[in-house]
């Protein structure tokens, strides 16, 4: 079962389900059923019986889109973007981190960064050092407040891909990371969001391609905080709500870790592709 959101003919955000190889429209396949399930991604998190919704779609008669899809970001309202930093040992080890944290880093991104799979990634005029982070993107399903590691899995509705996109000579102008990692169009998410209980989240191949070219290969048991684990931490902190999407960390191959000589920062035309097993290949390419 995976989920997705695209534009209409007037740029309004439609949920959309797959059935097989089918791309359906949720609201014309609920109709056609007669169904009494909620046909936007904001009522599907915010449900009170989220199983009863996800078995209705797996039965429903789909009714396929027409034409070509306009893929919106795979959650486009959410509360609160919270990324994870130094998740993965490798990573920390290639840009000079050599140990392990008792606590990971966590900066924010903003709504307006999201953008969706096949969209155009527009850059910043004042950057120039361009990078990028494949993750597993966490996305909250019910609301967290100091929740332990066992609860936290009750409250993850899904999961999608992301690219957690950089400007490192941003990134580094200052102690905080915000203006390198919260520009417009810097968190891609998509093209599917997959339910929790169709993924083992902390056993999945995850990669990176820039241009056709293998950039990051690894598995999310590489973490070094669990997705669950990430999500209790957070809730003891602040209250996590439906729709809400964590960025859990990135695996080694990024440029920043690459020796001087090599690094090629990312730049108009390029194109990246973040693959996470049981989710699929988001695409974007910089305009």
């Amino acid at each position: 079962m995976k989920f997705f959101q695209y534009y209409d003919e007037n740029h309004e955000v439609r949920l959309g389900f797959c059935r097989g190889e089918l791309l359906a429209d949720a609201q014309a396949s609920v109709q056609k059923s007669g169904a009494e399930i909620p046909t936007t991604l904001t009522d599907v998190l915010h449900h009170a019986d989220q199983k009863t919704v996800l078995e209705a779609y797996q039965t429903i008669e789909p009714v396929a889109i027409s034409g070509e899809i306009s893929f919106a970001p795979a959650v486009s309202a959410p509360e609160k973007i919270i990324c994870i930093g130094l998740n993965y040992k490798a990573h920390m080890d290639e840009i000079g981190f050599a140990r392990e944290r008792e606590f990971p880093p966590v900066f924010p991104k903003y709504p307006s960064s999201l953008t969706g799979h096949e969209q155009l990634i527009h850059l910043p005029k004042t950057g120039e050092q361009f990078d990028y982070e494949a993750e597993l993107v966490i996305v909250i399903g019910k609301e967290a407040h100091e929740v332990t590691t066992e609860q936290a899995q009750d409250c993850i509705f899904g999961y999608t891909a992301g690219n957690d996109f950089s400007a490192r000579d941003l990134q580094f102008k200052t102690g905080q990371w915000l203006l390198g990692k919260a520009c417009d169009d810097f968190a891609p998410a998509g093209p599917f969001l997959v339910p929790a209980d169709a993924l083992d989240a902390d056993h999945l191949h995850i990669s990176c391609r820039v241009n056709g070219e293998l950039r990051q290969d690894s598995n999310t048991s590489n973490m070094i905080f669990s997705c669950a684990e990430i999500v209790s931490y957070l809730s003891q902190y602040m209250t996590l709500k439906p729709g809400d999407m964590i960025y859990s960390g990135t695996p080694d191959g990024v440029i920043l870790g690459m020796p001087d000589d090599r690094k090629k920062w990312l730049t108009h035309g390029d194109t990246i592709e973040v693959t996470i097993e049981g989710i699929g290949t988001l695409k974007n390419t910089i305009a």
